[in-house]
């Protein structure tokens, strides 16, 4: 049996982390789908921006939108929805099977955004609202400022993915902020039809500190610093409060493995996913990492709900002069950079696309 059907038997979902409109054109995602048990998807700006500068797939929508009027942000993201919207219709049939667990695809706002609570939450109910798909998240970092505009989206009604998160502590805010909007909606005599992942960032630890440590510890970072967020998960779950929302009807938020693209050329090219084996948890990961998960036969053990060794390992890190907390708020920090980097790079990737077809129009 593949090591996809495995985890996915396990209670873990595969999602893949990429979109393109060849993946859609061509059949492949259906494929992952049916043969390598992926049940969702994710995208993010630099997925975006590589899809549409190396293809000319998006060729001719975009001339489309250029003879409507569109430009620049506006039209990128009528670009991701038609593309996200097509995704969300494959999975639909698991996200109605799941009961709106699992089939899930996931859109960004602007990354621009991540430190502006007031636009930040307005940009989320307009792109729910904009894509109407019941299995689409909308993508809002896990930032000081991104914290109150989660929980009033979610009181809102619009589900979301809360993305660059580093640390339990990172993870613990962003679960408060979901449970308070799950609150204030329970309070309300609202539906229970949100669903949030909460996304924990992994191999960049590990490339954070691969030259400033011993050879003993390489690799390591990431996966001490899941388990010790896999605890804090497994405590949110049985808290009464988690229960509580449960027995209103709500689906509580699961926690998300992301960045689990192996980045040391020496490790194992699936080192994250059999290291991160988990019920009732996501797992997404590029599409060379999930094709290589796939030859594979086994996936190794399984998560300690109590942690494990992970405190050990964090000492360990810590007497070679890493200091974890320090570290997960710089990789928040340059995390929101990069995005805010590859927004701007996909914007003028758009800008350029543009200009040239409509040379090539007129």
């Amino acid at each position: 049996m593949k090591a996809t059907q495995l985890l996915h038997d396990l209670g873990q979902s595969l999602w893949l982390d990429n979109i393109t409109r060849d993946l859609l054109d061509s059949g492949t995602l259906k494929r992952y789908i049916d043969e390598l048990s992926v049940t969702g998807l994710t995208s993010n700006p630099t997925i975006f921006d590589h899809a549409i500068k190396n293809s000319a797939s998006y060729d001719p929508a975009i001339r489309e939108k250029l003879s409507q009027g569109k430009s620049g942000e506006a039209l990128f993201f009528e670009l991701a929805i038609e593309d996200l919207t097509r995704a969300a219709q494959l999975f639909r049939a698991i996200h109605e099977q799941s009961k709106g667990v699992d089939g899930w695809v996931s859109l960004e706002v602007s990354p621009l955004l991540a430190y502006d609570t007031g636009s930040t939450l307005a940009a989320a109910k307009d792109l729910h609202a904009r894509a109407a798909q019941p299995n689409l998240f909308i993508k809002i970092p896990g930032t000081q400022q991104g914290l109150p505009a989660i929980e009033e989206a979610i009181f809102a009604g619009v589900s979301i993915n809360v993305t660059l998160l580093f640390s339990r502590e990172h993870y613990v805010a962003a679960a408060g902020a979901y449970l308070r909007g799950i609150e204030r909606r329970i309070a309300a005599g609202l539906a229970p039809n949100v669903g949030s992942v909460a996304s924990v960032f992994i191999s960049r630890w590990d490339v954070a500190v691969m030259n400033q440590v011993p050879a003993e510890l390489r690799d390591q970072l990431g996966i001490a610093i899941a388990k010790r967020t896999y605890k804090a998960y497994r405590e949110f779950l049985a808290s009464p409060r988690c229960q509580a929302i449960v027995k209103a009807g709500f689906n509580p938020q699961r926690l998300l493995w992301a960045s689990t693209g192996t980045k040391d050329p020496k490790a194992s090219d699936v080192l994250y996913i059999k290291s991160l084996a988990a019920p009732n948890t996501v797992n997404t990961m590029p599409e060379g990492t999930l094709k290589a998960l796939g030859d594979h036969g086994d996936i190794g053990g399984v998560l300690p709900a109590d942690g494990g060794d992970c405190e050990q390992v964090l000492a360990q890190f810590a007497k070679a002069g890493v200091d974890v907390d320090a570290l997960g708020a710089k990789l928040q920090d340059e995390g929101a950079k990069s995005f805010d980097d590859s927004w701007k790079e996909l914007l003028g990737v758009i800008a350029s696309k543009s200009a040239a077809l409509k040379k090539g129009v007129s």
